[in-house]
């Protein structure tokens, strides 16, 4: 298979190693908590490589809009990883492995977004306010 741009992203393969991640430890879950939180955080977390993939394809103002999505994806994940841990599918040293791709996630998601360019507002100005 033919090697497209956004899989040299260091931000997109960071996604992969975390959503990796995530598959290896639900597989090895119950089926009730497969089924309730492994499910809901396997989708959160393929979904933030899934949309740096797709907003690569698009022009830069849907680009931006996709990596805002991926940034969403991140937090949901980060949340349901709080709920694995807090009902005990997660062990302390599952979070040592995933803690630190979060960690730089969240950053290099807003480098990312960033560095495709200022979003700008009807009347023209610059807006990144929400970029943060």
């Amino acid at each position: 298979m033919a090697t497209l741009g956004f899989e040299n992203l260091e931000v997109y393969r960071l996604s992969e190693t975390l959503a990796d991640g995530i598959w290896k430890l639900v597989l090895k879950w119950e089926r009730l908590a497969q089924d309730t939180v492994g499910k809901q955080m396997i989708r959160s977390g393929d979904s933030i490589g899934a949309n740096i993939a797709e907003g690569t394809g698009r022009g830069s103002g849907d680009n931006r809009r996709f990596v805002r999505m991926a940034r969403a994806s991140l937090y949901e994940t980060h949340h349901w990883l709080r709920r694995a841990y807090r009902r005990e599918l997660l062990k302390p040293e599952h979070t040592k492995h995933l803690k630190p791709l979060l960690d730089e996630l969240r950053p290099r998601l807003n480098a990312y977004l960033k560095s495709i360019g200022p979003r700008r507002s009807t009347n023209g100005k610059h807006r990144d306010a929400d970029d943060k």
